[in-house]
């Protein structure tokens, strides 16, 4: 498997759109009591009832903050006025900054195993943002000088007056108590309360002036990871809408293969609106290679498919079963080369029979994908090569036999012949010190040393 990753390593990888700041606060008590202090318990408690849906005012934050620590409930509510950033950060300090979004985490991720290039390309990169990139030689943010395109370390490339997206995110402990007028609220359960940036000056898009110059990055890489989509809005206060980014993203994608057929996975991640659902899957689906996703993911994309019985079963029991069915249709709907789906104790691949990659090989690769996402759990982030040995001692979960019985009688109760579908059980560690970007590092994992596999197959 070490062999499979130095294949892997030798590839150079582009990854484009989404990166945000992911800025942590590790609440206490009285941090809280503070914040009840100054709108008033009864203010607070009103605000509450009402349940806002979004944050538009300090209140409403307080408000959603207050009903997430009673329950204990892990939540995360969208902030829309981009205003109140300065509000949050006169109000905390934040104990952690770190990357987050999944164009941030795999450039990372690919730059620290030492992939021979990564080029990393998200439309905004403020100061803020570009200071979490790591300071990595092998790590390159495309920008036009006169008339060229030319690599830069994201450091060296940031813009002073972009915006930058940042995502609250407020831990909390079970046994913090506070007071909200004559009563005394002890937390029941660990968590964390998410306050997400969605600001219409954040947009998923490709700057105009670097757009010709997407058929030379394609010729410069082995493979892309476009991610982000999840970000675009129905509708903008200018005028544009989905429709018109989804048509430049679709022009990206032929753009960045024009030169060179280069292979592009697209990491799926939820999204809420069914309309903008369903557009992200009809217009880009059909132009990727490859696509990962959980399981609830699944889901909701065969329920925009028009398969709302199977996305519900999927949904209710999460049998192996159904999983393999909903995988079927969506890479004969789409026509797909190969679907990678994670979930928490199983990795499934799911390809046409055709591909020219064996089962056997088709396995190794999700065996990479699992032992380096144990390997980040156990960290918390992987920072060199030597990192990904930390995973092989973290063992299978204990449900790994029962997922092989499980997937051998889906295979003999659904017609199979037409397919390549593999299925391994993922190494679970047992208290992470970190569970995010657990999908991404799988599916960067499987993606690039699927792509190893089959350059080592042409070589042949």
């Amino acid at each position: 498997m070490i062999g499979l990753l130095d294949e892997a390593r030798r590839l150079s990888m582009f990854t484009a759109y989404n990166t945000n700041v992911d800025a942590i606060v590790y609440l206490r008590g009285e941090t809280v009591q503070r914040l009840i202090d100054e709108f008033g318990a009864e203010a607070v408690k009103k605000r509450m009832d009402e349940y806002p849906r979004e944050i538009n005012e300090p209140l409403d934050f307080v408000a959603r903050l207050v009903h997430a620590l009673k329950t204990g409930k892990p939540m995360a509510v969208p902030l829309v006025n981009e205003e109140l950033q300065g509000w949050f950060d006169s109000h905390f300090k934040y104990d952690v900054e770190r990357m987050g979004g999944q164009a941030g985490i795999i450039a990372n991720l690919l730059a620290n195993l030492d992939f021979s290039r990564v080029i990393v390309y998200s439309p905004h990169l403020a100061k803020r943002q570009a200071e979490l990139f790591v300071p990595k030689a092998n790590l390159f943010y495309p920008i036009v000088e006169d008339g060229r395109l030319v690599l830069k370390h994201p450091r060296e490339a940031y813009r002073q007056n972009d915006p930058v997206k940042v995502n609250r995110i407020f831990e909390f402990r079970a046994g913090t108590t506070f007071r909200l007028g004559d009563e005394t609220v002890t937390v029941p359960f660990s968590g964390r309360f998410i306050v997400s940036a969605r600001f219409e000056s954040i947009r998923i898009y490709t700057e105009e002036r670097l757009k010709p110059f997407l058929p030379e990055i394609g010729l410069m890489s082995d493979g892309a990871i476009l991610s982000g989509y999840q970000g675009i809005k129905l509708r903008y206060s200018d005028g544009k809408d989905a429709n018109y980014y989804l048509r430049e993203a679709k022009k990206d994608i032929l753009l960045l293969k024009r030169e060179k057929d280069i292979k592009v996975h697209l990491e799926f991640a939820s999204i809420q609106n069914r309309e903008l659902r369903k557009k992200v899957i009809y217009n880009l689906f059909p132009l990727v290679d490859s696509v990962g996703m959980d399981e609830s993911e699944i889901a909701y994309v065969l329920n925009a498919l028009g398969y709302p019985e199977l996305a519900e079963r999927i949904f209710t029991y999460n049998r192996i079963e159904d999983t393999v069915l909903g995988g079927k249709i969506l890479i004969d709907e789409m026509n797909l080369e190969v679907l990678q789906i994670h979930t928490i104790y199983y990795l499934m691949y799911i390809a046409h029979a055709g591909n020219p990659l064996g089962e056997d090989e088709l396995k190794s690769s999700l065996e990479l994908a699992t032992t380096l996402a144990a390997a980040r759990a156990s960290l918390g982030e992987i920072r060199s090569p030597e990192d990904f040995k930390v995973g092989l001692s973290v063992p299978y979960n204990e449900r790994g036999e029962y997922v092989k019985l499980r997937f051998e009688e889906a295979k003999r109760r659904l017609r199979t012949r037409e397919y390549k579908i593999v299925i391994i059980p993922t190494r679970l560690v047992k208290n992470p010190v970190s569970t995010v970007g657990l999908g991404d590092t799988i599916s960067t994992g499987a993606f690039t040393s699927y792509l190893a596999l089959l350059r080592r197959k042409d070589a042949l």
